[in-house]
């Protein structure tokens, strides 16, 4: 197996692709800085470049059986902006899995059918920019032809894997509340080895 990862050097990526280290698996990532990645992720092929470019989010990928995206918003458009192009790119070249980190927010809501958690007294957050971005970029998947899984954190504070993750497809846990940055990494890179949630949500909390 041989990983493209985008979002490679945040919190959740970078754990994603020195976890393949350790495994022996291969890992393409598009980095925006070469010096800062080789400190952060020693192990990977770097490819530097900007993942709205669709010759770098190709050479990213090529020669790849899956993508991981980590892929943030942090007050920007990159999300909404790259994922189309992650997408055609996967087209391109025949690569059929994607799996990303998303938000507890684009889960639905346990209180109003119909609706996302973000948009209901569920999120105890006032801005919804970052959910929007990330709703965006489901909606992206869904109406493509990938195989797709969206891991959507609760409260994502740094620390360890300590093992007691919880999970539900399109919903958060019941009494969620967080979930550390290990713990989903780790749930991350499982999934892409056991590819055990095709096309669905999931919600992941302690």
């Amino acid at each position: 197996m041989k990983i493209a990862v985008f979002g490679a050097t945040g919190r959740v990526g970078s754990r994603v692709v020195n976890q393949a280290a350790e495994e022996n698996i291969e890992v393409n990532a598009l980095v925006r800085d070469r010096t800062k990645a080789q400190e952060m992720i020693p192990s990977a092929h770097l490819i530097e470049g900007d993942v709205l470019n669709a010759e770098d989010v190709e050479a990213t990928i090529q020669g790849c059986d899956i993508v991981f995206s980590g892929l943030g918003t942090d007050k920007t458009t990159t999300l909404s902006q790259a994922m189309p192009v992650i997408i055609q790119s996967m087209d391109k070249y025949d690569i059929e899995r994607i799996i990303t980190i998303g938000t507890a927010g684009i889960l639905n809501s346990r209180i109003e059918e119909g609706s996302y958690r973000f948009q209901t007294s569920e999120s105890k957050r006032r801005q919804t920019f970052a959910a929007e971005e990330h709703l965006f970029a489901y909606k992206a998947l869904a109406q493509s032809s990938l195989s797709w899984t969206i891991l959507c954190p609760t409260y994502l504070p740094d620390g360890e894997a300590a093992g007691s993750i919880r999970h539900e497809v399109n919903y958060l846990p019941v009494d969620g509340k967080k979930i550390t940055v290990g713990d989903t990494a780790q749930f991350a890179f499982d999934e892409i080895i056991k590819a055990r949630f095709p096309k669905v949500r999931v919600g992941l909390s302690e």
